[in-house]
């Protein structure tokens, strides 16, 4: 895979050297099991797979890039480049300006913007929309988009299915600025829907199975369909895609049951289900795969509590929370400084959308076992940086930097 040139000061030493070592061991990548860090009287498990993905290293590089090439110009981001907060700061501390918010609320007006700024599309792409507004201004979003190839391969399949008059179903978080644009781009080729989770993939079915009234669809969907969108012809053959950040078992226990509706619906089997339902198993992403499967790993280690760093308003790092929740204590942090000490930590609970503190977080018992792992918009510094922070609880800052560096 392409090696990136970005920031050294996101990168660690040990962390690389960790993640070399475990690749040259598991070229097929099916060993999960976690790397462990023994400090003695504490034990931190790393997840197998964690950290920056090939999307978010190629937006870093280009973003830098960008910045270093365009001395004096004025540069501006759609809106975030990705979902981490030390990233964003260090490119705002650089001059970029920010056009929108992640809701793509406006920050700076478009009708300001010459020919001669420069615009970065983000890693999450962008809509059509925002694309033809930029070409109008005569700014050009070829050179300095940055939208991760995984993302514009969702885009592609959405297109290839819809050339085969499916309608397009997209399992993700209607708000984001991923979701924003793939609905957008299926939406210039066929009839679409935003579905949230599986809750509303199975009011969907009803629908579709004739046991809801057809016209509460439009209440219901209100705001996730694309113009025109007729629920009486449009939802006879369909296909799922997905935000590329969602849980990879949520998206494919939707795919699963809404080809189960299409198969009790209209009668068809394995064979010939084809003719309403579409395969895309395809659009998950590798890293997203790679990341949760190794919280899954993570989580046959038995251990006392969990901790994951990443931007709060990342959406693969809350899924990386959420599996950890299902078993232990788990403390969401963006950045090491939350640490407050060994006996208080500050974090964040993406559920209600709050910041807390816990006391006694750290159990009295020894050996203390903590499973780690962060979102693929985390800097690998942050991760080491919070271990030492936490190991420096347990035995001296210099023991701790020189058990690091023997890795």
């Amino acid at each position: 895979m392409k090696q990136f040139t970005i920031p050294f000061t996101y990168r660690s030493q040990f962390i690389s050297s960790i993640k070399e070592k475990r690749k040259a061991e598991d070229k097929m990548k099916k060993d999960f099991t976690p790397t462990l860090l023994n400090f003695g009287s504490l034990e931190i498990y790393l997840a197998r797979h964690f950290g920056f993905c090939y999307g978010v290293e190629n937006a870093i590089e280009i973003a830098f890039k960008t910045i270093e090439e365009n001395a004096g110009k004025r540069i501006f981001l759609l809106s975030e480049m990705i979902h981490n907060p030390s990233v964003n700061k260090d490119l705002l501390n650089l001059g970029v300006q920010f056009l929108q918010d992640t809701s793509g609320n406006p920050l700076f007006p478009f009708e300001t913007l010459t020919k001669d700024d420069v615009v970065i599309i983000p890693a999450f792409g962008t809509t059509l929309e925002i694309e033809s507004k930029l070409i109008a201004l005569g700014i050009s979003i070829e050179k300095y988009n940055t939208t991760c190839p995984f993302v514009e391969k969702v885009w592609n399949r959405s297109e290839q299915i819809a050339n085969k008059d499916y309608s397009v179903i997209i399992h993700g978080k209607p708000t984001h600025e991923e979701t924003r644009a793939t609905f957008s781009h299926a939406a210039k080729n066929a009839p679409s829907l935003v579905l949230n989770d599986m809750r509303e993939a199975e009011i969907l079915s009803q629908f579709i199975l004739g046991r809801e009234p057809i016209e509460n669809f439009y209440t219901v969907f209100a705001g996730r369909y694309s113009e025109g969108f007729d629920a009486e012809k449009h939802l006879y053959k369909i296909g799922v895609v997905n935000q590329t950040t969602m849980l990879a078992s949520d998206t494919q226990a939707i795919a699963d049951f809404l080809k189960t509706t299409m198969i009790e619906r209209y009668g068809l089997n394995d064979s010939n289900v084809q003719e309403r339902f579409a395969e895309t198993r395809d659009t998950l992403c590798y890293a997203t795969n790679d990341n949760q499967s190794a919280v899954y790993g993570l989580l046959q280690q038995e251990a006392d509590l969990a901790i994951v760093v990443g931007g709060y308003n990342s959406s693969n790092t809350s899924h990386l929370v959420e599996l950890c929740e299902e078993k232990l204590p788990t403390y969401y942090i963006d950045h090491p400084d939350r640490i407050i000490s060994k006996e208080t930590i500050t974090h964040f609970n993406f559920h209600n959308k709050i910041e807390l503190s816990t006391t006694n977080y750290l159990p009295n018992k020894q050996p203390i076992r903590i499973i780690m792992t962060s979102g693929a918009s985390c800097p690998d510094a942050l991760v080491e940086k919070a271990i030492e922070k936490i190991a420096g609880y347990f035995i001296s800052e210099e023991e701790v930097k020189a058990y690091l560096q023997s890795l």
